[in-house]
């Protein structure tokens, strides 16, 4: 390198003590877009399409999924927040005159802007991964239905099972056995039928 380059990065790194956070201040701006556009995004999925999907899991996978989106809500929130104290700063008490005054008033905010960004950072990479785990849970849990469970008593005895079709003659009722046998019920013969949750 020639000295006049050596002059003018050397220049340049004098220069990044006072333009230093306005830079950071510009980064603060597209975390804080990006997370309320993130926000922003999970709150519509939630409000128009999760309480269908959620509606058919189990009662512990919907509390669960419920639960890692109302996480990665309050993440994404509270990452905003921050990203929004960082562009715009905290309302100042006072205005600096001083050089001193505001080069250490500088320093601390950037500082503060520095550690503020990176908790936005990382409460952003928190929400993505719950919302991430939400929609696991959801697209891997299936919801064991027991429709049409009905428990058949006749004089011989009861047969408990999936109602299969019933008419005027016999009821078929698809036994919960290896081979989901099917047992044919006489109305004539039928004492009772009422539906049951297991056999």
């Amino acid at each position: 390198m020639s000295a006049r380059s050596d002059r003018r990065w050397a220049e340049l790194a004098r220069e990044l003590e006072f333009t230093r956070l306005s830079e950071l201040r510009r980064q603060a701006e597209g975390w804080r877009t990006g997370l309320t556009g993130l926000t922003a995004l999970l709150t519509v999925l939630a409000l128009l399409k999760g309480r269908d999907n959620l509606a058919d899991l189990p009662e512990w996978a919907r509390f669960v999924a419920t639960g890692l989106l109302v996480g990665a809500f309050a993440l994404l929130v509270i990452g905003s927040l921050l990203a929004m104290r960082s562009a715009h700063g905290a309302p100042e008490p006072e205005i600096l005159l001083g050089g001193q005054a505001l080069r250490r008033w500088t320093e601390r905010e950037a500082a503060r802007v520095t550690k503020a960004l990176a908790r936005a950072s990382a409460c952003c990479v928190l929400g993505l991964i719950l919302i991430v785990g939400a929609v696991a849970v959801t697209w891997t849990t299936t919801q064991t239905k027991n429709a049409n469970l009905v428990r058949v008593t006749t004089p011989l005895g009861e047969t408990c099972g999936e109602l299969a079709s019933a008419d005027q003659h016999q009821i078929l009722i698809r036994q919960a056995t290896p081979g989901n046998a099917m047992a044919s019920v006489p109305t004539g013969t039928m004492l009772s039928m009422r539906p049951v949750t297991s056999c």
